[in-house]
């Protein structure tokens, strides 16, 4: 259940409110005031922190993206825009298409092994109040980024900038020591009081019983329990084991007991059922929290970033220390005027005075409610459940022709309802076969476009797959990469691979594809059909010889898939005898368990192939144990244990293809999911991150997903597709931006969209 709530977040599903619409293109919504040329967006709910340093959801995300602009542009293909100051042309699909943005972007590569972006700004953009946007602005932006008590969703402090290391050092948020000291530790110290020390392991304390709780009743009204139920068994469903008298204070403890004293996403919060633990603890300690969040000066650090330079009003340098393939995507911040996020009194370059003081963002952060930015439209409110944007009447590409935008919360399943009845004009329902129906239903061409809903498609940035645990699944002590467990990996990859088309077909219909590499096949990198080397995967005997040949019937390919595995198991070191095996070599089993989160119903994309395969398997001999697991939590827990021998996920994957959290032995996602220990793949890895040339970069990650391919560790299984819907009766679809992609949304050209 907890990555079913992060899953929930991914695919953009929504809560909702039932406002009404007026006639086309006008509406009143509920006394904001608006009248004609306003389009209403569903939409997902928002956490209400809508800082472009501090937000906390995608959605979020969006609604600031029509309020601020960043330093570069993405085009429709992924990649960064280098020169948008001077509009870049660039062709796709047949078309060529202008990306005019803030600033233009150099890259050069020094002989002493540093990178220079040197960054030049368009002169005359003004922000929404008129003041003018300067590179102090920028400089400013990423000061709060890159501060050592910075605590929000960028991670621009990860790339190698000149000096960082050294600015950032020396100083320690007051809450993170208070937290390394331990709730039993107060020793006298310069850094905090015992007062605060105790305010605040007392606020931890309540906050954590609050945060319990909190995950107790999600439990119970998603119906995983009942209320009567006692601590213990609603805990359980949360994968916590408590005795039977269990109070909600033996459930945080065990909470404690499991991550320490860590509130990150990677630690407590990871068990969060909505609110963060960092929260609940701000909520308990009210408006003195900022006094635990300001910066401490523990030892010596640098006055500033050597590597960030001004070299104009409108221009600055980046250094970096070597070269980094993902930095070009850090470095396009969101540009926020110093003179709101920040205080004009303590922004003086040449002292090295960046707009607040260093490891104090409190200013910063509370600036959240009504962000000011160069963006299209400008924010007036969220209330009710709806935020609302008014036109920016002096944005710099032009004014926007329509006045008014309302981002309104709202449950998935009232999404096409929605723009069939006039309650939205533009959203994202989840898509099916039963969703593409419901469209189709509406419109009277019977078709997914028609005249009541417009639909876009376009390939989600993840993709579905079926992971194993080397560890596990092995043939002896080892660590999984010897051959005979890759063999053993192998032979179930190879039967299940088979049944990959027909549960695709079944559960997607034709909104989705099955996929061959373990990589989205949005991504620039991802092999294509065309390439000489393409191969289905796992397609191939022990041998190496193809299983598969055109024509083949389905039932052939199952017997082909059979008849391969026997041969990957006899490799192993399996016994098989007249087609089947009859005995395991030494530390190996007969079996293997694939959890899938199909809620207990069979609901899940993968369900139906690793069913067939589990019949196919008992066969000839092997045992595959499909679990389909109601608890998800249960699932993700035994992942993050390495106590799964195999499972079925999606992974999200970002703009650039970077491959060291997957599968780098040091990257956390491997070590949790995969335990991948191939010095080769590190080493291409890291040579991949050290390359700015994108051609060079695809053939070492197609090394990688070849190595990768042979531990089978993965099966990739499905690439599915996203769904905007537009309301062909109240938008004017001429004015749409043309050849949507996964990167290039309806909202980026904002200021052109019309309604009726």
């Amino acid at each position: 259940m907890k990555k079913a709530i992060a899953l929930i977040l991914s695919l953009v599903m929504c809560v909702s409110l039932f406002t009404a619409c007026g006639k086309q293109g006008s509406t009143d919504d509920q006394g904001t005031g608006t009248t004609a040329k306003t389009l209403v967006v569903g939409t997902q709910n928002f956490d209400g922190k809508f800082s472009p340093f501090f937000y906390t959801n995608d959605y979020e995300n969006q609604v600031m993206s029509m309020v601020f602009d960043g330093l570069l542009l993405i085009d429709r293909e992924g990649s960064v825009v280098l020169k948008g100051a001077d509009g870049e042309v660039r062709p796709y699909n047949g078309t060529d298409y202008t990306y005019t943005g803030v600033a233009n972007c150099d890259i050069v590569e020094n002989e002493d092994g540093t990178v220079d972006y040197n960054i030049t700004m368009k002169q005359g953009i003004k922000f929404s109040d008129g003041e003018e946007m300067t590179i102090d602005d920028v400089i400013f932006s990423y000061y709060v980024l890159l501060d050592p008590t910075y605590d929000g969703v960028s991670t621009l402090y990860s790339i190698p900038i000149k000096g960082l290391e050294a600015y950032r050092t020396g100083m320690e948020s007051r809450m993170n020591l208070i937290l390394a000291a331990g709730p039993d530790g107060y020793t006298a110290t310069d850094y905090f009081t015992e007062d605060q020390y105790n305010t605040f392991w007392a606020a931890f304390n309540a906050a954590g019983v609050k945060f319990a709780q909190e995950i107790l009743d999600y439990v119970v009204a998603e119906g995983y329990a009942a209320a009567t139920d006692p601590v213990a068994a609603q805990a359980g469903n949360w994968g916590f084991e408590l005795a039977e008298d269990a109070t909600v204070e033996d459930f945080w403890a065990a909470i404690v007991e499991a991550y320490g004293y860590d509130i990150s996403d990677e630690g407590i919060n990871k068990e969060t059922a909505g609110t963060s633990i960092s929260a609940l603890i701000e909520a308990e300690i009210g408006d003195s929290f900022s006094d635990y969040t300001i910066g401490v000066q523990t030892g010596e650090s640098a006055p500033n970033v050597s590597g960030i330079v001004k070299t104009g009003d409108y221009s600055m340098t980046v250094t970096l220390t070597e070269v980094s393939a993902t930095a070009i995507y850090q470095i396009p911040v969101a540009i926020c005027p110093v003179h709101y996020y920040g205080e004009m009194d303590k922004y003086d370059y040449d002292n090295n005075k960046f707009g607040f003081d260093k490891g104090d963002l409190s200013h910063v952060k509370s600036v959240t409610s009504a962000p000011i930015g160069s963006g299209p439209f400008t924010f007036k409110s969220y209330a009710n459940g709806a935020v609302t944007l008014e036109k920016n009447p002096g944005y710099w590409k032009g004014e926007p022709k329509i006045d008014t935008v309302i981002w309104r919360e709202m449950l998935d399943v009232d999404k096409i309802p929605g723009v069939v009845s006039g309650t939205i004009d533009v959203t994202d329902p989840s898509y099916s076969a039963k969703a593409a129906e419901q469209i189709k239903s509406a419109n009277s061409n019977g078709e997914i476009s028609g005249d009541v809903i417009q639909t876009d498609l376009v390939a989600n940035l993840g993709y579905g797959y079926v992971g194993f645990n080397a560890n596990r699944v092995k043939v002896g002590t080892g660590n999984g990469g010897d051959e005979a467990s890759k063999n053993l990996r192998k032979a179930i990859a190879t039967v299940i691979a088979v049944y990959r088309d027909v549960a695709v077909d079944s559960y997607y219909g034709e909104f989705a594809n099955v996929i061959n590499y373990p990589i989205s096949d949005t991504s620039w990198a991802a092999p294509r059909v065309t390439d000489e080397s393409y191969k289905v995967a796992f397609s191939v005997d022990v041998d190496g010889n193809d299983i598969y040949t055109d024509g083949m019937s389905a039932e052939d390919k199952y017997a082909a898939a059979k008849q391969a595995a026997l041969g990957y198991f006899e490799a192993a070191g399996y016994t098989v005898t007249d087609g089947k095996i009859t005995a395991a070599p030494a530390d190996a089993r007969m079996d293997a368990e694939v959890m899938v989160g199909g809620s207990g119903t069979g609901d899940h994309p993968t369900f139906m192939a690793l069913t067939l395969a589990s019949e196919a398997l008992k066969e000839i001999g092997f045992n595959l144990i499909v679990s389909d697991m109601s608890n998800f939590a249960e699932m993700t827990n035994a992942i993050n244990a390495g106590t799964a021998d195999m499972f079925a996920m999606a992974w999200q994957a970002t703009p650039d293809p970077d491959m060291f959290q997957i599968y780098h032995s040091q990257g956390g996602s491997n070590e949790k999911s995969y335990w991948i220990k191939d010095a080769e793949l590190d080493d291409l890895i890291m040579q991949a991150r050290q390359s700015t040339d994108q051609t060079y970069r695809k053939t070492l990650y197609k090394e990688c997903l070849d190595i990768v391919a042979d531990w089978a560790v993965e099966i990739p299984v499905y690439q599915r597709q996203n769904c905007i819907i537009l309301s062909s009766q109240r938008v004017n679809l001429d004015t749409v931006t043309p050849d949507i992609t996964t990167y290039w949304n309806w909202y980026n050209d904002l200021e052109l969209l019309e309604v009726k």
